[in-house]
């Protein structure tokens, strides 16, 4: 088979492919980059832009983050926190000593002020003590790791389950047990934005304690997440990641000829979607868990072993979106950072479905307040699941509108001046990412990353390290994270290292 492109020009050394461009991705290509090993190596983004699920964008006068928002865990085990802290993009305050030692046990702080949909203000003492509550029974799920058996096999049903017990001993009116219940509502909303799910009864309760928090109050860039892959991306050398080249289908265990390199034959065939084919010796591909689902039948020839194929299918990958607002005057208080909505009347002990056209909204778990550059005043609401999905399918001035009557309702004031504009993510419908984050649903465990991790052949005959894989889906105990994704880059840079250059010390990633 003759190729149409290529990924090098020199013979010598292994040709290496590079499929998606976020930080995965660059990770891998940077530690390889910096070898001398790997004089071949391209990178194949699909889209325009490099990043992936890191996305700042200009807007309203300032930079927002369409895609990954913090660093979690901001500390010296943190390596997207390292590289950002040498690549001079952190302040002060994000650096600090005392900064990098909170431990906040990977939970929410609490909101500045809670708006009920009566209208009336909810007692911050209240939310406090639901919180609490909550976060003791969350905390309480890691018991399970290494238990024999679970009670229940959800972390949803697990919380429900004990806080059915709690509630039997609430001693208030009627009237504040309904709205502890509400408020506990909102919390579950909000472990829904962390895990990336639509409900916390897809999420598996023994694995769930995997997931390890690094220590260090989660902080943000001031001038963006992408400032960090724009540094990585620009430690390349010039030309190696090729824009706007989606992958239709990785041939592999074949025998693929090139004209530039008379006589030699490579394993593994990538054709993109415009024809072109990349013979190359190894592949590492970083594509989102969501776009794997969706293509699993026909982006791998030979298809993938069953059990790896099973894997992609049980391992959770959901949607968490964002909802920029801009105000032209701030209708919250100068200090607020996090505003939090309680719906009257829900319950996490209840099962409402009502249609998600008429009640999207109320999965949305409130407002971030983000710093005002100038005179503009933005608040980022976050929402997750399928009603998250179904917003996206509306136009902006429906959700301006729909969200407009949503504050003047929680505020219980009508005349509220509605945003001036309004700007969002949708994860869902972007047809490479086709979600936000991975999570391990009931049905999977951290096994089930683990063997999304392991390339292939898995027997090790023929050819070896044909097709690798990086992405935050396949880091056991980072999953969902941009540390666990660029970690995860690394692993699999390593692995090609340690087959071509085993004498050579592995470099840290040329800055």
């Amino acid at each position: 088979m003759e190729a149409t492109g290529s990924v090098g020009k020199a013979p010598g050394g292994p040709r290496v492919l590079v499929v998606g461009g976020g930080i995965a991705g660059l990770g891998a290509a940077q530690r390889l980059c910096g070898h001398s090993a790997f004089p071949h190596l391209r990178v194949l983004e699909a889209t325009a832009r490099a990043g992936g699920r890191i996305r700042s964008e200009r807007s309203f006068g300032g930079v927002v983050e369409v895609g990954a928002h913090w660093i979690h865990g901001p500390s010296r085990g943190n390596p997207v926190f390292q590289l950002a802290a040498e690549y001079g993009l952190l302040g002060e305050k994000e650096l600090s000593e005392e900064n990098q030692l909170v431990e906040t046990g990977g939970h929410v702080g609490l909101p500045s002020v809670s708006y009920a949909s009566s209208g009336a203000r909810v007692s911050l003492q209240l939310v406090a003590e639901m919180a609490t509550l909550f976060y003791g029974l969350v905390d309480q799920t890691r018991e399970f790791l290494h238990a024999a058996e679970t009670p229940v096999p959800s972390v949803g049903e697990y919380l429900k389950k004990e806080i059915g017990q709690h509630v039997t001993s609430w001693t208030e009116d009627e009237e504040t047990r309904k709205l502890k219940l509400a408020v506990l509502n909102s919390f579950f909303n909000l472990e829904c934005c962390v895990s990336g799910t639509h409900s916390m009864d897809l999420v598996a309760l023994a694995p769930f304690g995997e997931y390890t928090v690094l220590p260090g109050l989660d902080c943000t860039f001031s001038k963006g997440y992408q400032g960090l892959t724009n540094c990585m991306m620009a430690s390349l050398p010039e030309d190696t990641v090729v824009f706007e080249k989606p992958v239709k289908t990785i041939h592999w265990n074949g025998s693929f000829q090139e004209a530039a390199f008379p006589g030699e034959t490579f394993p593994v065939s990538v054709e993109c979607e415009d024809g072109d084919q990349f013979p190359v010796h190894h592949v590492i591909v970083t594509v989102p868990l969501g776009f794997l689902k969706e293509h699993l039948d026909t982006f791998f020839d030979p298809p993938l072993p069953a059990e790896k194929a099973e894997a992609i299918r049980k391992i959770g990958f959901g949607t968490n979106n964002k909802i920029f607002l801009e105000f032209e005057e701030p209708f919250w208080e100068p200090d607020c950072q996090l505003i939090q909505l309680v719906w009257d009347d829900t319950s996490p002990l209840e099962d409402a479905a009502p249609a998600l056209q008429d009640a999207w909204f109320r999965k949305l778990i409130g407002f971030v307040v983000l710093p005002a550059f100038a005179s503009v005043h933005v608040l980022c609401g976050f929402i997750a699941g399928l009603e998250s999905e179904f917003m996206e399918t509306l136009s902006d001035e429906e959700v301006l509108l729909c969200l407009t009557q949503v504050l003047r309702r929680m505020t219980g004031n009508p005349q509220l001046p509605a945003p001036k504009s309004v700007l969002r993510s949708r994860w869902h419908s972007a047809p490479y990412t086709r979600g936000s984050y991975s999570y391990v649903a009931v049905g999977s465990t951290g096994g089930d990353l683990d063997l999304l991790a392991q390339p292939l052949p898995a027997d090790g005959a023929g050819a070896q390290l044909q097709i690798l894989f990086a992405g935050e889906a396949t880091h056991r105990t980072f999953y969902s994270t941009t540390h666990g994704a660029l970690l995860s880059g690394w692993r699999e840079a390593d692995r090609l290292l340690s087959l071509w250059a085993p004498q050579v010390q592995q470099p840290r990633p040329r800055l």
